[in-house]
């Protein structure tokens, strides 16, 4: 006897056997029960929910004579009169299935409609069921709508699609619409594990989650995956055999991943992305496997009480959920799926893949990122009488140090330490243009000059510059302490005000109180949105655009530069003189 595939061998034969649909269930159960039944009905939803499955369950519905022959409309149909029988074998005389994919043409369709004039030879209804509807072309659909508007009696338009979209709505609205949504993993799960019990096939937890998942809401999708799987792993199903046959990435790579990101350990990611490549698993089911885990990092972020220690992986979840505050899961969950569609850009998904993970590396805070950075060797000046130095670019947050190149025109090795203009040599350099600050000058310029210093102006710069430097407040939460203004503040209660109606959020808030409360200001905070002329970050501009014209003085007034550029044409580069930050 030919082997039959699972998703036909149980594919279900009445509504009490389907799963995942239970609103498009309830409601034709109650209409068939009632007998209130419309002449022309609409599925639409992904592939493999059950859209062929609805219509044939309803023609039987219809049709069902019951097992003494005198059965009626029921909304549970025998399975064993005459009528179930040949629909269930697709040679009931009465029901007929028309591919529109295939048979998209007017001639099609009237062809169908003329054996609509004709009565129903066995059955007590008609039913026309045009599945993907949606490919029948622009004349076909008009040669239907009066059929479909006012059929005989005895006749049932069955209509399904994948692309409600592309149906006219003059056919939609002669239709009653049911959504027939994508299944939940869960519930996908739970399917395949009866269908295993029933064929008496041995099948790990893990094995079918993995399946449910690969099935993205397809029941057919996962019936299919798992005779493949059973095939693969030779009667039963075990969790590495399965994903190994899905190219899916063990969870455990995703922690050491995650775990390194929120440690900061760019050495470790890129070993773990290259041991990837080595074991050929798939660079998108990375990302997907990775945010997967980062939403339910955010959950358990936002809801504690989510985490259930008794399972191992939400244990180790949970952990991961601790390392890093919820703005940053947040940011890299995003990132992780935009990642995903930047795969099939790049020369080869491994590299891109590598990529992607750096560039969550580099949009770390900067206390996660302090190690990474600290490993960055340092660029070798061009002549060294003297080590290298650092400069802060302009805007820059504390602890991120750019290496800075003393060009030899601008300090040969021969001439010795000197003042210049009062000033002691060494405290302004000129750096190249290739580590040059990333915030233009204009930009700051422009935040200097829209600085009015106010009443608590001082008090607050001085609370907000302890926090950052104390590095408790990051991302942003950082942002919001610095480009806030203090407009007031009495026992207990403070008063902000920021610009950016974005940088005005709850977590953000609340995180800013508590790390005031550790630094000793026990008070409640209320942000406004509005006007600001003298926050932390605009006294920073200032006194940076203050430093930077004291430097290009220093350098233009120096007596070798002004040699150097009246002797031998010498120009200095625009934008590459920058201070020095002295710690």
């Amino acid at each position: 006897m030919s082997y039959l595939v699972l998703a036909r061998k149980y594919r279900p034969k009445t509504f009490t056997e389907m799963v995942g649909q239970e609103h498009v269930v309830q409601a034709l159960t109650n209409a068939l029960t009632q007998q209130r039944l419309h002449h022309a009905y609409l599925f639409t939803g992904t592939r493999g929910v059950g859209k062929t499955t609805v219509a044939r369950i309803l023609a039987k519905s219809l049709n069902c004579q019951g097992p003494d022959g005198n059965g009626g409309i029921t909304a549970t149909p025998c399975g064993v009169c005459q009528a179930c029988v040949d629909i269930d074998n697709g040679r009931f005389p009465d029901y007929t299935e028309l591919d529109a994919a295939s048979n998209r043409g007017v001639e099609d369709m009237q062809s169908l409609l003329e054996q609509a004039v004709y009565k129903p030879v066995q059955g007590r209804f008609k039913v026309f069921m045009i599945d993907e509807v949606h490919m029948l072309s622009g004349h076909a659909f008009n040669t239907m709508l009066k059929t479909l508007e006012e059929p005989p009696e005895y006749m049932k338009f069955v209509l399904a699609t994948t692309d409600p979209q592309k149906v006219p709505v003059t056919v939609l609205s002669r239709c009653l619409q049911f959504n027939l949504r994508p299944m939940a993993p869960e519930t996908v799960q739970e399917y395949l594990a009866h269908v295993l019990r029933a064929e008496g096939i041995e099948a790990n937890a893990q094995a079918l989650r993995l399946l449910a998942r690969a099935a993205r809401g397809s029941m057919r999708d996962a019936l299919s995956l798992t005779d493949q799987a059973i095939a693969f792993g030779g009667g039963k199903l075990e969790e590495a055999a399965v994903r190994r046959m899905l190219g899916s990435v063990d969870s455990s790579h995703v922690f050491h991943l995650i775990d390194a990101l929120a440690q900061g350990d760019g050495k470790t990611v890129v070993e773990i992305s290259d041991a990837l490549r080595v074991q050929g698993l798939s660079a998108a089911s990375t990302l997907e496997e990775m945010s997967a885990v980062l939403q339910r990092m955010a959950v358990i972020q936002a809801v504690p009480s989510a985490a259930d220690n008794g399972d191992s992986e939400t244990v180790e979840i949970a952990r991961l959920a601790g390392l890093m505050p919820a703005d940053e899961t947040q940011l890299l969950y995003s990132m992780c799926l935009h990642g995903r569609a930047e795969l099939g850009l790049a020369p080869d998904e491994y590299a891109a893949l590598t990529m992607v993970l750096l560039r969550l590396l580099a949009f770390k805070t900067p206390a996660a990122q302090k190690k990474t950075l600290n490993e960055t060797p340092r660029m070798a000046p061009l002549q060294a009488p003297a080590p290298a130095r650092t400069a802060m670019p302009v805007g820059a947050p504390p602890g991120r140090v750019l290496p800075v190149v003393e060009p030899a025109v601008a300090k040969p090795a021969q001439r010795p330490p000197a003042a210049v203009n009062g000033r002691p040599d060494g405290e302004v350099v000129c750096v190249p243009v290739r580590v040059q600050a990333e915030s233009p000058r204009e930009n700051v310029t422009a935040a200097a000059a829209s600085w009015v210093p106010t009443e608590e102006g001082d008090f607050w710069h001085t609370v907000v510059t302890d926090l950052v430097a104390r590095e408790v407040v990051a991302a942003l939460v950082r942002e919001l302490a610095l480009q806030s203004q203090l407009v007031g503040r009495d026992e207990g209660h403070w008063m902000l005000r920021v610009e950016r109606e974005s940088l005005n959020q709850p977590a953000s808030r609340e995180r800013l109180r508590s790390a005031l409360h550790g630094a000793g200001h026990a008070v409640n905070l209320t942000v406004e949105v509005g006007n600001v002329t003298d926050s932390p970050a605009r006294r920073n501009a200032a006194a940076a655009a203050e430093r930077q014209h004291a430097a290009e003085e220093v350098i233009l007034g120096d007596p070798f530069v002004q040699d150097m550029m009246r002797d031998f044409g010498a120009k200095i580069v625009p934008g590459s003189i920058k201070p020095v930050q002295n710690n």
